[in-house]
């Protein structure tokens, strides 16, 4: 039997020996496969070019080698200065000065008791008085800012001529002496720009906000809805909405109660021509500049009431013509308004678009 076996291996290893009837049919299924070409010269070997292998880091030379880990150490650690490093001060201006007036207000999270003395506001900060607490923020080039219990202030910008608070939520009392447009407060839904006055700014906890002119003109405005409130005169503004018809303080209840349903409420043009009519009889020719917004604010059927209206109260200066103010030409609007005696429109138009071009945030 091992004789037998050995006979066999004898065939797999030299084809010697009694063949494998497996091992023979095997060899026909792969006999197309076999090589029949001579094997190669080993002598010939060393002609073949090897392959060039790809330079790794670790096949450099040393000097290069320190060169690449110089440079790798370098970028990480600029990289990590530029990331980790403190925030440097930044030159937006002088701090707004502010001075205790009542119980502990807030700049920041440092109260201000009365032997604290005068805190800085800076940009960014915030002014916060609870319900017992009063102050005032001062900034001699500019002017004065009373700040009432129960309001929250933030300063926005403190530039060379720009000036910028946003009052969130309460009261403040602005004595303005900085040249007109220097100086502008934000509201939730309106934004006062000064231009050289004396006035006083309410925001509720809606959004919703009252300015009232004590001395010179304010303007008020939420995107292309403007509004300019003289001294003796309030504006109401509501969110998305923006700033309403500007009016006199003495003016009547009745037409005090018309034009804040005609600015805020949802009416049908019905209701809005009778309150239209309602407004035009009971006008005065000290509230000519009502007349004046409302040119821009009601329907173009109404239009040709209000500009009679207002005709027959303050005369339209030369220059401007029925056809004109009926098409709200821009240049005889504005030539109109500056005939009533309010200020010049000018000053609106130049620095309302300077304030509107630039970022709220920018010095």
């Amino acid at each position: 039997m091992r004789e037998e076996l050995f006979m066999k291996d004898d065939y797999l290893w030299d084809g010697s020996g009694e063949p494998d009837p497996e091992v023979q049919k095997l060899e026909t299924a792969l006999g197309r496969f076999r090589h029949d070409q001579p094997a190669p010269s080993f002598d010939q070997l060393g002609d073949i070019r090897p392959l060039k292998s790809p330079k790794g880091f670790f096949s450099l030379h040393f000097p290069f080698k320190l060169a690449a880990v110089a440079a790798t150490v370098l970028i990480v650690g600029t990289l990590f200065y530029f990331l980790r490093r403190p925030n440097l001060p930044v030159d937006l201006g002088p701090a707004w000065d502010v001075a205790r007036l009542e119980g502990a207000p807030k700049v920041g999270s440092k109260s201000i008791s009365a032997n604290s003395g005068v805190a800085k506001l800076a940009v960014g900060q915030t002014l916060v008085t609870d319900g017992s607490s009063r102050a005032s923020i001062t900034l001699d080039e500019t002017g004065r800012v009373e700040v009432d219990a129960g309001s929250r202030l933030r300063l926005v910008a403190n530039g060379p001529g720009r000036k910028r608070l946003s009052l969130e939520r309460g009261t403040i009392h602005a004595t303005i002496w900085a040249p007109p447009g220097e100086f502008v407060v934000d509201t939730p839904s309106a934004v006062a720009v000064d231009l050289g006055c004396v006035y006083t700014l309410h925001v509720d906890d809606s959004g919703a906000g009252l300015l009232r002119t004590t001395m010179g003109w304010v303007g008020f405005k939420l995107n292309g809805h403007e509004s300019f409130i003289p001294a003796g005169a309030v504006c109401n503004t509501r969110p998305t909405i923006g700033p309403g018809t500007p009016h006199r303080e003495d003016a009547s209840e009745i037409f005090r109660s018309c034009l804040h349903r005609f600015d805020f409420e949802a009416i049908t043009p019905a209701e809005r021509n009778e309150l239209v009519r309602i407004l035009l009889s009971q006008a005065r020719k000290i509230d000519a500049f009502t007349l004046w917004h409302l040119l821009s604010r009601v329907s173009d059927a109404d239009r040709p009431g209000v500009y009679d209206r207002l005709t027959a109260l303050a005369p339209p200066p030369a220059g401007v013509t029925r056809d004109g103010i009926l098409r709200l030409d821009r240049t005889m609007l504005d030539l109109w308004w500056n005939s009533l005696g309010f200020g010049d429109i000018y000053l609106w138009r130049t620095y309302e678009r300077n304030w509107s071009q630039r970022p709220p945030d920018a010095k």
